[in-house]
């Protein structure tokens, strides 16, 4: 083995990002309009949405920040994967059959069909707020492994800012001029790079500790790494049975059902049928996937010997730079590269999609179909580009691992959006006033409580009154939100008001 990272790695790396922005540009040839821009006309197989799910749901974090997870911990996370997959086999036959009824672009048009246009604009500017904060904690992980390649040579204050202008400029590149088909099939490619480079780190972990994997799993389990289940009933632990399976669930159920980066995808898709096939069978890879990071971050803790890291999320890329052989290096670090990239691609494309249908058309008066309106909607990717870019340059980490801060991001909002969902599916007397008092109610107690913890340390006198927010996990979080919003939406709707605030007799009753 070899450390550092030589010719050869820069070879494979430029190689990967000039490959990939070509193939994206290529597939963007021939766009008619913006339908064919955001969803591809409808006319990708269920496989490569598959992929193309999994890969824009790993991301740099999981390549990243998982392994660091069993480094500290053990392989409990598993659980909250396991809850994952229960999320999406409810999503796909309650929600998902509706996404199906009519042509729709965007997953907050279902709204505007059931309460009005309020409040599919209001559901709309949560998940862009929600979006942009979170993928901007993605794009700020991938600077780390960048930035251990070009500290020799480059500034400590232009490392995150150089490595995060290098990741956007090819991301958006090929995502501006390729659109949704551009975005899903590079996902498929990116998703057969980063697993390749998993699986190379697991063998070479095999070959770095004496006595291979053997020993390694032999001295896991006898420090209890290997632990996977943990009944424990409290919710103040995230990697729980309770916690993974209930809490985990619903957070599936919102990012799958409510968020539109995923449910754009699933609208790109032939048919009912095949976005069910594309959204549980996404559920058993990212479940495999897990297992393999986790089980990456126990050989890291065979092979650095139980070192103490200050920021758990450098722990697999220092391993990465310092110890893989020429070529491979670089080609893990291709591997980070695709999962961010993935992520961000389909972040700009999803972002542009609300703001252009869920924003710029009803306020226009436009259709998809209209000239011009495919180059707006490619402005919009333009300017949500510079919106996460520089987002992630203001981010700074101070040792908590950034997979727990962006999941916490999500899920403050993920619970006031399904809570809407389910509200729209499931009481008919409910009108646009009781979705949207229902969302804000939902999604401010959230940030409370999600920014307790923060309130505590700036005003010590409060931390007695907040304590009972601040030992909440982030798993919960998404229950919790919807239970508020959908409580809050049934209570509301028996109150008389003069005026409903919803749409037409017809946007009501589609």
């Amino acid at each position: 083995m070899s450390g550092g990272f030589t010719g050869l790695d820069w070879l494979v790396l430029i190689a990967y990002l000039v490959g990939t922005t070509w193939l994206g540009i290529w597939l963007g040839r021939d766009q008619k309009d913006a339908r064919d821009y955001f969803v591809a006309s409808q006319r990708i197989p269920w496989w490569a949405i598959l992929f193309s799910v999994v890969a824009t749901e790993t991301s740099a974090l999981t390549f990243i920040s998982i392994p660091g997870l069993a480094y500290v911990g053990n392989l409990s996370f598993l659980q909250v994967a396991a809850g994952y997959i229960l999320g999406r086999v409810v999503i796909s036959y309650t929600l998902l059959p509706r996404y199906y009824q009519g042509e729709l672009v965007t997953a907050y048009a279902l709204l505007e069909r059931r309460f009005g246009l309020g409040t599919r604009r209001f559901a709309s500017v949560v998940f862009m707020a929600t979006r942009a904060f979170g993928d901007s904690v993605r794009v700020f992980a991938t600077a780390i492994p960048i930035g251990l390649i070009i500290g020799p040579v480059v500034p400590p204050e232009y490392v995150g800012p150089l490595s995060i202008l290098i990741l956007g400029a090819f991301t958006v590149l090929y995502t501006y001029h390729g659109g949704m088909r551009a975005v899903v099939w590079t996902d498929v490619v990116q998703t057969g790079v980063y697993v390749l480079g998993g699986v190379a780190a697991l063998w070479l972990l095999g070959e770095g500790v004496e006595g291979g994997w053997t020993a390694i799993l032999n001295g896991a389990r006898g420090q209890g790494k290997l632990q996977w289940l943990d009944t424990y009933s409290g919710i103040d632990r995230p990697h729980t049975l309770w916690a993974g399976l209930i809490g985990g669930g619903f957070l599936s159920m919102a990012s799958h059902g409510a968020d539109q980066l995923i449910v754009q995808r699933l609208m790109a898709s032939g048919s009912l049928t095949d976005a069910r096939k594309a959204l549980m069978g996404s559920g058993l890879v990212v479940f495999a996937q897990f297992t393999m990071f986790l089980f990456i971050g126990i050989g890291l803790f065979a092979f650095y010997q139980g070192e103490a890291f200050a920021r758990p999320d450098a722990i697999f890329p220092r391993f990465i730079v310092e110890v893989m052989p020429s070529g491979l290096t670089g080609l893990v670090i291709a591997a980070i590269l695709a999962a961010a990239m993935s992520t961000v691609s389909g972040a700009l494309n999803s972002l542009a999609a609300a703001s252009l249908h869920d924003l710029y058309l009803p306020l226009t008066g436009k259709r998809a179909e209209d000239p011009g309106v495919l180059r707006v909607g490619k402005l919009f990717t333009l300017l949500w580009a510079a919106i996460l870019l520089g987002g992630a340059m203001l981010y700074k980490n101070e040792g908590t691992p950034v997979v727990t801060i962006a999941l916490s991001i999500a899920s403050f909002t993920y619970g006031g959006l399904l809570g809407a969902f389910f509200l729209a599916m499931l009481v008919p007397r409910a009108k646009q006033r009781d979705a949207i008092t229902g969302m804000v109610v939902g999604i401010g107690t959230m940030s409370f409580v999600v920014f307790a913890k923060a309130l505590s340390g700036w005003f010590p006198a409060l931390a007695p009154t907040l304590a009972p927010f601040t030992v909440i996990a982030w798993p919960w979080y998404v229950l919790i939100g919807t239970t508020l919003t959908f409580t809050t939406g049934v209570l509301m709707s028996f109150i008389p008001s003069s005026a409903d605030g919803a749409g037409s007799p017809v946007s009501r009753n589609a």
